[in-house]
């Protein structure tokens, strides 16, 4: 077989050569060859002898990714962890597909396959087959599922109820009790109770058992004892119709609660779905047109009034206004957006008039990557949620197996007669319920990764929360993260070292380098072109800048870094040292500026610290977290800095490359650690953490690399996010414990426990009981919808105080 695997990461031909060397290893590989412009490997194997798995696990070892294709299907007809338990494994079965899971909350299945060795049409074929169905639009299909229900609902009470009075007030009939039972509640029965017995067939075809069987069997044995009774087969007792169409009722009543409820549980992904307006107004040779959303290119310019939603992302050319982001970050102040800010789809422009470049478009939004992050989380499961998919698939031969020894210890060692038995037989397969066990996990999950996006927290993978709680110290990045990044030069020393700094500065990104080169031009200096230009990192720049001297000949050899810079080449400090002291106590960090190894000046610079900072760390605190600082600062400004913030652990002088050593150092003692950085130079630290929380504002790199991004700018949020999936954690682990004591408490009643005083739990109570253990877990889930974390209240409070 032949196939071919996209892969991202490789920059050069070793690139290529180290990819084909790792899957030529592979037994049952017979050859490999990467393109590397189309960023693909061909690789001819043996499918008897090596799978899909094994070929891109060796890719990711090599040190690249598998960029796979993705698709998410909503399917119908699941009934119990054991229905998705089979659609997933039938998936993974299939040969492409690299991963596959089934959230039975949100109904969906997320796969993630090789397009060359299969297509979503062979999954819908699969799903079919097992006797599911795929869903094409959520609202409508959720209705058509909802209404039968409701149907069958009123049709099922409506008949059992009145039968229940006619029984048990003796009402007098003018044909036989048993007779009349039978004629009025045999349409009813076979139509509120004929999806359990489809189900019921479409999962033993499958070779599956899941709660469609339990339950058909229960309601089942009910109502043929009470057909065997009126035949005479059976005594006069044995008669349930009342009670197998109330049970059949109860079920269905149970599934159309639960369905409803479930169906909140990823509300919050539609409400960011409908921010995407339906229409947009393009200015098109000079001329306003009104276009359908979908009709934006990139390039386009794009007019929004007052209380518009801007329909892409791009850059004000024109205008100023306050826009509301809270939808998107969770910040209720409105931003100011002005000439060259950037905007995002889905925001509300609250009062000017804005002119603006379209730079992203659909799947390519900001508002898009948000959705599809929370989606692939609720694909993600948490061990916890292994551990209790393990447990469900014991639990129906369990309870099988517990019903049928209980019916036979009462009616063959007790002597307690027929009618208990059967009695016995049908409580105990209708009381029993591994939904709740199914459901305590996903339907948490779900709801509170959707909690997070709507809080501007996203939450990438279900596993994060978990992680969250192993969590004791924060290892905060300062500039961007605790600072706004945003530097200014507050003070100048030496008549040209602003010039001479800014002529190496301008080749350099860094937000200090952006501050001197502004200054510089807010002076009108006419600054010199610089040779041999070298950045150092965590120290400063070097170059030959043209002499600046009345003749502009020549050149000499500059210097702008910090101490470290100066001392590798040799330039001593001494005539300022004492004015740099002065400034790096005053929290500034001080540029030195050289050349031809002579001091010529200094620059110092100041960042803001940012309004959350404070409390993030104080919140921090009160929770039993420690919090460091993390910084390539000199020792004396980062200290002034995180004086002020409340950090009193500082890692000062940090070259870019160790902050992933040092979050390792913290692993090492035990410490479960978290990152919070947005920088390029902070993935590796970010990856290597125990939990990395990007910042929303930082670059793309640092949003991949986190597991938890947190949209807004606010370190708070970090706090809040730990908060977040504390709670989360807490419900599941609340869910679970219901779900067990539910099942532990009321199986061995329905067993008949309490039969030796006289009491006896009859099916329609376990009928009831059942479709109520479900609810109550996914009523508990769905509280986390309206949680907000005390950190978050704090943000509120202090925006507050701001307005």
């Amino acid at each position: 077989m032949k196939i071919s695997i996209r892969i991202g990461g490789m920059g050069c031909a070793a690139c290529a050569a180290k990819i084909e060397e790792a899957l030529r290893r592979i037994e049952g590989v017979h050859g490999a060859a990467v393109n590397l412009v189309e960023g693909k490997v061909s690789v001819e194997y043996d499918p008897e002898k090596v799978k899909l798995k094994e070929i891109e696990a060796a890719v990711e070892d090599a040190g690249y990714r598998v960029l796979n294709d993705r698709i998410t299907l909503r399917i119908g007809g699941m009934s119990c962890a054991m229905c998705a338990r089979k659609i997933e494994s039938e998936l993974k079965g299939i040969e492409g597909i690299s991963s596959a899971t089934v959230n039975l909350a949100a109904e969906r299945a997320y796969i993630s396959y090789n397009p060359s060795l299969t297509s979503p049409g062979r999954f819908r074929e699969v799903i079919e087959g097992l006797g599911y169905h795929v869903l094409d639009s959520d609202e409508d299909e959720l209705e058509e599922d909802l209404s039968p229900r409701k149907r069958r609902i009123i049709a099922g009470f409506g008949v059992s109820i009145p039968l229940m009075a006619i029984m048990y007030l003796h009402i007098p009939l003018p044909v036989p009790e048993d007779i009349f039972m039978l004629l009025v509640s045999l349409a009813p029965f076979i139509y509120v109770s004929e999806p359990i017995f489809r189900g019921a067939m479409r999962s033993l075809r499958a070779g599956t058992l899941d709660m469609d069987v339990m339950y058909s069997m229960g309601i089942g044995v009910a109502f043929l004892s009470s057909l065997l009774g009126t035949a005479g087969i059976l005594p006069s007792e044995f008669m349930f119709y009342e009670t197998a169409l109330m049970l059949a009722s109860f079920l269905t009543l149970g599934r159309y609660l639960e369905a409803r409820a479930k169906g909140k549980t990823s509300e919050a992904v539609r409400r960011l779905m409908e921010l995407q307006p339906d229409t947009a107004t393009l200015i098109r040779d000079g001329e306003e047109v009104e276009v359908r959303a979908d009709e934006i290119n990139t390039g386009d310019l794009v007019i929004v009034r007052p209380g518009d939603r801007i329909p892409a992302d791009g850059r004000v050319l024109e205008g100023t206004s306050y826009v509301d982001e809270s939808m998107i970050t969770g910040e209720t102040l409105p931003v100011l957006k002005e000439r060259d800010s950037e905007v995002i789809a889905g925001t509300i422009n609250t009062d000017g008039v804005l002119k603006f470049r379209v730079e992203r478009t659909g799947s390519e939004t900001f508002l898009a990557g948000i959705i599809r992050l929370v989606d692939e989380a609720q694909a993600s499961k948490p061990e916890i949620q292994r551990i209790a998919d393990r447990a469900v698939s014991y639990f129906i031969p369990a309870v099988l197996l517990v019903a049928a020894s209980a019916s036979i210890f009462w009616y063959f060692i007790m002597d307690a007669g027929l009618l208990f038995s059967v009695t016995v037989l049908v409580s105990v397969l209708v009381v029993a319920c591994p939904c709740a066990l199914g459901l305590a996990t996903p339907t948490a999950v779900t709801a509170g990764i959707g909690r997070g996006a709507e809080l501007g927290i996203l939450i990438k993978k279900g596993e994060a929360l978990e992680v969250s709680e192993r969590v004791s110290v924060v290892l905060f990045d300062k500039t961007g993260t605790l600072t706004e990044g945003k530097p200014e030069v507050t003070e100048i020393i030496g008549e040209d070292s602003l010039v001479l700094a800014a002529a190496l500065e301008r080749k350099s990104r860094h937000p200090i380098a952006e501050a001197i080169t502004r200054m510089a031009s807010l002076e009108g200096l006419e600054v010199p072109e610089v040779e041999e230009f070298r950045s150092i990192p965590g120290m400063g720049l070097t170059g030959k800048v043209r002499s600046t001297g009345p003749d502009g000949t020549g050149s000499c050899l500059v210097l702008a870094g910090n101490r470290a810079l100066m001392r590798d080449f040799n330039v001593p400090l001494d005539p300022l040292m004492d004015k740099i002291d002065e400034l790096e106590s005053g929290g500034r960090t001080v540029v030195m500026v050289a050349a031809d190894g002579a001091l010529r000046g200094l620059i110092a610079v100041s960042d803001t610290i940012k309004p959350g900072s404070y409390l993030a760390v104080r919140e921090l605190g009160r929770m039993g977290v420690d919090t460091v600082m993390v910084t390539g600062d000199n020792r004396k400004t980062a200290e002034a800095v995180a004086g002020e913030i409340g950090i009193h652990n500082v890692i000062s002088e940090v070259l870019p490359g160790d902050k992933a050593d040092i979050v390792s150092e913290f692993r090492r003692k035990g410490e479960g650690v978290a990152f919070v950085g947005d920088g390029i130079n902070d993935a590796p630290a970010l990856a290597a953490a125990d939990l990395g929380l990007a910042i929303g504002s930082g670059t793309d790199v640092a949003r991949e690399a986190g597991e938890v991004v947190l949209v807004g700018d606010d370190p708070l949020d970090a706090a809040a996010a730990l908060q977040l999936a504390s709670r989360v954690m807490s419900r599941i682990k609340q869910n679970l414990f219901w779900a067990f004591a539910y099942n532990t408490m009321l199986i061995p009643l329905a067993a008949g426990l309490l039969h030796p005083l006289g009491l006896v739990f009859r099916p329609e109570y376990a009928g009831l009981a059942m479709a109520l253990s479900s609810v109550t877990v996914v009523s508990l889930s769905l509280m986390l919808r309206r949680y907000t974390p005390h950190a978050r209240m704090l943000k509120l409070e202090l925006e507050e105080d701001i307005k």
